[in-house]
């Protein structure tokens, strides 16, 4: 081990006994008593000094023994404590890719600030390279969702979609102009590949056929699949049977989205743990019979043409969200989008979340055991008609 106090926190003094590492309320720890030799050694936490060595220095500089390696404990509980050579095998291998790294540094600087074990955030950078994750729909919003996930690390980024671009589709990030005509999918999948600071892992050809994976090609499973039609609707009500293959594979799923000027995050669909599309058809009907009704009229009649509501900030601010959730569920947390959509209305932008219960009738399974009698309180559309 090489400890390295992290980088990312900045470093301040309360006064000659009490430093304060970070700066915001989320991330930031104040460490104290610390004597003046104790404030000096701390300088010696780079990166470049195994524990040993360190020692050695501590016994030039006058501290006792064993005084560094309760000092190292007492920082790495406090989550203070990075190690310079952590995170195995892997990790090694992409330090040594000096122009992928200094791609990736600030991913990394990122995930040091939100893991506690010395070298995690190596290791989960690591991790994401050899992760698999779809995205269906490449328009503003996951075109961008795409081009994101590929530039934070994510290996292997496929994007689904039909049709060719239209002159509405093009969005900082993600399809560009010189694209327009071109088909959807074809054009995203160059843009992940242009942002991509390293190329996905060679297939293993050797590996069976699992959920939704290529045997032939020998890719990994899903780790993750995006849903981000270019129809808002989809997202704000999403067809269940859009997703069959996703629930009977188990496969996680989120939605993101723009419908006449709103933004929507979420749910992240986890199958039979969290509230899933059916749940919520189910769960709406149930405090609206004519829902149904109103989704059949909303989802017929319009013409190819027609343009819908989707600024290109929103688009990306849902983008950017959206890309933010997926990337905390493959580091191995549950954003707050599990079970939950976030909701942002232009030209407020007040972001809210409403939650997604699972329902008892649903058949994913979530709401067994009672757990789906609950349904969240939903504001209905204001009626200026009625006397």
């Amino acid at each position: 081990m090489h400890p390295l106090l992290k980088p990312a926190l900045r470093r301040g003094w309360h006064d000659l006994n009490t430093v304060q590492f970070g700066v915001t309320p989320a991330h930031a720890v104040v460490l104290g008593p610390v004597d003046t030799a104790t404030g000096s050694f701390l300088t010696l936490l780079d990166g470049t000094r195994g524990v040993p060595l360190l020692r050695d220095e501590a016994r030039r500089m006058g501290l006792p023994d064993g005084h560094v390696d309760a000092l190292l404990d007492r920082l790495a509980d406090a989550g203070l404590l990075d190690d310079a050579t952590g995170g195995g095998p892997g990790a090694d291998t992409l330090r040594r890719r000096t122009e992928v790294m200094d791609r990736l540094r600030p991913d990394h600087a990122a995930l040091t600030v939100t893991t506690s074990e010395p070298g995690e955030g190596m290791k989960r950078l690591t991790a994401r390279h050899a992760m698999r994750v779809q995205v269906r729909g490449a328009g503003r919003v996951g075109a961008v969702i795409a081009s994101v996930l590929a530039a934070a690390g994510v290996g292997h980024v496929d994007v689904r979609d039909g049709g060719c671009v239209a002159p509405w589709d093009v969005a900082p990030g993600g399809q560009p102009t010189e694209a327009v005509g071109e088909r959807r999918e074809v054009s995203a999948r160059r843009v992940v590949r242009a942002v991509a600071p390293l190329r996905p892992p060679r297939p293993d050809r050797r590996r069976s056929a699992s959920r939704l994976t290529d045997p032939e090609q020998g890719e990994p499973a899903l780790s993750l699949v995006i849903v981000a039609p270019r129809d808002g609707l989809a997202v704000r009500s999403p067809d269940p049977s859009a997703v069959e293959d996703l629930m009977a594979a188990g496969i996680p799923h989120l939605y993101a989205g723009v419908v006449e000027a709103t933004g929507v995050v979420g749910p992240l669909v986890l199958p039979g743990g969290t509230g899933c599309a059916h749940c919520l058809l189910l769960g709406r009907t149930d405090r609206d019979p004519t829902w149904p009704r109103l989704l059949a009229q909303w989802g017929s009649g319009r013409t190819a043409r027609q343009v819908q509501a989707c600024d290109v900030a929103l688009a990306t601010a849902v983008a950017g969200l959206a890309a933010a959730h997926a990337l905390a569920f493959l580091d191995g947390e549950l954003p707050s989008s599990t079970g939950a959509r976030w909701e942002a209305s232009a030209p407020g932008l007040d972001w809210h979340a409403r939650p997604v219960w699972p329902h008892s009738e649903c058949p994913c399974g979530a709401g067994e055991g009672g757990n789906g009698q609950e349904t969240p309180v939903e504001e209905e559309p204001h009626d200026t008609m009625a006397g």
